[in-house]
């Protein structure tokens, strides 16, 4: 978006709607998740002096948001397309009903064959515009992606994919991983190796999107910006990149929502017996299967489901809060009633309401 200057490369967004429009007329569905807000805002103002560094980036955002939706409104109306524009931030995603509302507006909108942009709604998410530690285009990406059904999530950057080493630093050494059939630890240590020059997130939060995503049945290609026609030759199928395989099956919406992550509160650590029950029984998780608990929840809240190595195995609604569960873990389930004095039902997390990876 900037070309690692400290303003927008008009250049290279005109080669980005140039590609997503070729692929329009193709009848291709699009959203564009896009940075840029604050370089926008910082190039009109220059720099704002006086204020606390939140403060001076909210200013940005506010300035440049216009200034931003401007030059792709004139870019993508040359190709006779119309935009539209979503500003979202987790807390409007966290809720069940804000998803959905979500949900139904941008599909709405690729039904009309409109272009959504979406951005983070930086004037109002304070704790996600700290300068470059979240990286929250990658994961707004991720949760965009699980949000419109998407087949493809293409995260374009300053680097190319995934690399062996530092590609800067030990260019001898890098040598591009085309192919992750699964984000596993190796995989995920690789990231701390990748340097950006400009990308917000780095490469960490890119796996870390790329998880999101491909846990929901969405394939993902990390790929560089810059590359000629790079948008067309990865949806034609062409190795450029990293092209990471979904981890299982397409998701439904409910299921989605739960493993972006957006909703959860806590997390429980189950026992072999438990996993068994889970994944090869498909039953639901009873107290007597918990081992230990994190985070503080209410009754209702998602929770994440680890096993003792501290692995994801998948989450789900808890039909009881963490200081219930503190007092009834380990037991059998026809004695809730006894220690709690009450019984919201035998299971922990029924079900119907769990998502096993």
């Amino acid at each position: 978006m900037t070309g690692s200057t400290a303003r927008l490369d008009i250049t290279s967004i005109s080669r980005l709607v140039d590609q997503l429009a070729a692929l329009h007329r193709d009848g291709y569905e699009i959203t564009l998740v896009t940075s840029g807000a604050c370089a926008a805002g910082r190039e009109k103002t220059g720099r704002v002096k006086g204020l606390a560094e939140i403060a001076e980036r909210q200013v940005y955002a506010s300035v440049g948001q216009s200034r931003l939706m401007n030059v792709y409104e004139k870019l993508f109306s040359g190709h006779g397309i119309t935009i539209a524009q979503a500003l979202l931030t987790k807390q409007d995603l966290s809720d069940r009903s804000g998803y959905l509302n979500a949900r139904n507006t941008l599909l709405a909108l690729q039904d009309l064959n409109i272009v959504c942009i979406v951005n983070e709604n930086d004037v109002v998410a304070i704790d996600e515009i700290r300068e470059a530690k979240f990286g929250e285009n990658d994961i707004l990406s991720a949760m965009v992606a699980n949000l419109v059904d998407a087949d493809l999530l293409l995260i374009l950057s300053d680097v190319n994919g995934l690399y062996t080493a530092d590609p800067l630093l030990h260019p001898e050494k890098a040598t591009l991983i085309p192919l992750v059939e699964k984000i596993d630890a190796g995989i995920q240590r690789l990231a701390v190796c990748s340097h950006s020059r400009a990308a917000s997130g780095g490469m960490i939060t890119k796996l870390e999107a790329a998880r999101l995503a491909t846990e929901s049945g969405i394939t993902v290609v990390i790929a560089g910006g810059s590359e000629p026609d790079i948008i067309n030759r990865v949806v034609r199928g062409e190795q450029a990149g990293t092209r990471f395989m979904p981890s299982g099956s397409r998701k439904e919406s409910r299921e989605r929502w739960l493993l972006s992550g957006l909703c959860i509160r806590g997390g429980l650590v189950i026992d072999d017996g438990a996993i068994k029950a889970l994944k090869s029984q498909k039953r639901s998780l009873l107290p007597a299967g918990i081992t230990s608990i994190t985070g503080k929840f209410k009754r209702g809240d998602a929770v994440n489901l680890f096993d003792s190595a501290g692995n994801r195995l998948g989450c789900g609604l808890s039909n009881y809060g963490s200081e219930e569960i503190k007092l009834i873990k380990g037991i059998h389930s026809s004695r809730i009633k006894e220690v709690l004095g009450c019984d919201y039902g035998t299971e922990v997390i029924h079900r119907n309401n769990l998502v096993v990876l």
